[in-house]
């Protein structure tokens, strides 16, 4: 299906954007030498810059600077059963290693327990993102934190080039997990993994009137600032789907200049935002392609990478759209979304 036809009536809007925000020659945009033009000048130790750029040069988006990662820990986050009940064969893990390869992923990203099954085999053939810590829903009532359930060590021993965490900002937990991750990421770089940080915002309270603010580009954007401070070298955050958070909440500090002058309610400029806080672009920013809501999947995924790359962004981190569908039909959809960075009539707005 042709690009267009995908987008809709979006189309136009989406495809011929100029961002006149924050401008693109402002920004360290992903590439082929993004490794040398950028982390190199860091204090990243050697072998981090190995491991990047092994991931860099992986799969279908290999060369290109872009990224697009298969995300499977939602077994712990949303329960196996409401994970993996539509493709029971993605209760074993080796099936999923095998859709990431067969996909050309750039790597997969999931827990100690599906890449430690599954090391030996194909720790040389996909890199491994070790997920570190997790949410899970067995405690009743459900409470909501992420603890650590394995070490950084564990994940280096399994032959993980990376190591991923979440913190729930805005949630009360939220300052033991950012020193948790902290300490977790120093340990990382320090044996040669990179760092993945999933800075989700948690707290009932930043629902107001209707609004999901979740997904405000002014919260998500201080998230992806406060991940880059503790070194994460990618920052995998939700797509804003609206903007004055801070605003409508009542709280924290902003500037008018942020919503009069740096964005507008474009869904490019929303997420242009969010790179901005990603160091204007030197950390990486990774969208996630969200849950499967069934038959319109595709369409959704392809306009979240189109919206990701015109704004910057450095990839898309897809997974229940993807193995929550025969395998077939998961890594057609996942081609698609590599097809959006591979086209190179598709431009940084």
């Amino acid at each position: 299906m042709e690009l267009k036809e995908l987008l809709g009536d979006e189309a136009p809007s989406l495809l011929t954007h100029e961002c006149r925000t924050i401008s693109r020659d402002r920004l360290q945009l992903p590439g082929p030498d993004f490794v040398d033009r950028v982390v190199a000048a860091s204090d990243r130790p050697p072998a981090v810059l190995r491991n990047l750029q092994h991931v860099f040069g992986t799969g279908r988006l290999a060369g290109t600077g872009y990224l697009s990662i298969l995300p499977v820990d939602q077994g712990v986050e949303h329960s196996a059963a409401a994970s993996f009940a539509p493709n029971p064969a993605y209760f074993d893990p080796v099936n999923l290693c095998e859709l990431a390869v067969e996909a050309g992923c750039n790597a997969i990203a999931s827990t100690v327990g599906v890449l430690g099954m599954t090391s030996r085999r194909y720790a040389h053939r996909i890199p491994f993102i070790a997920k570190l810590n997790h949410n899970q829903l067995l405690t009743y009532p459900n409470s909501y934190d992420q603890v650590m359930f394995a070490s950084v060590k564990q994940a280096f021993d399994l032959g993980a080039v990376a190591v991923g965490a979440t913190v729930y900002f805005g949630a009360p937990e939220s300052m033991r997990q950012l020193q948790e991750v902290r300490e977790a990421f120093a340990h990382a770089h320090e044996l040669g993994m990179f760092t993945v940080l999933w800075a989700y915002l948690r707290n009932p309270e930043f629902k107001r009137d209707g609004t999901d603010y979740h997904v405000s580009a002014d919260l998500t954007g201080q998230a992806n600032h406060l991940a880059a401070t503790v070194e994460a070298d990618i920052v995998k955050q939700k797509q804003p789907e609206n903007n004055g958070g801070f605003r409508a909440l009542g709280f924290g500090k902003t500037d008018d200049r942020v919503y009069d002058e740096l964005t507008t309610d474009h869904p490019i400029d929303l997420t242009r935002w969010q790179v901005a806080n990603c160091y204007l672009g030197r950390v990486g920013l990774i969208n996630s392609g969200g849950a499967s809501a069934g038959g319109g999947d595709l369409a959704k995924a392809v306009r979240t990478a189109l919206i990701n790359k015109r704004a910057g962004g450095m990839g898309l981190i897809v997974g229940r759209k993807s193995f929550q569908r025969p395998r077939d039909e998961g890594v057609a959809l996942i081609n698609a979304i590599q097809d959006v960075y591979l086209d190179d009539t598709v431009t940084v707005a």
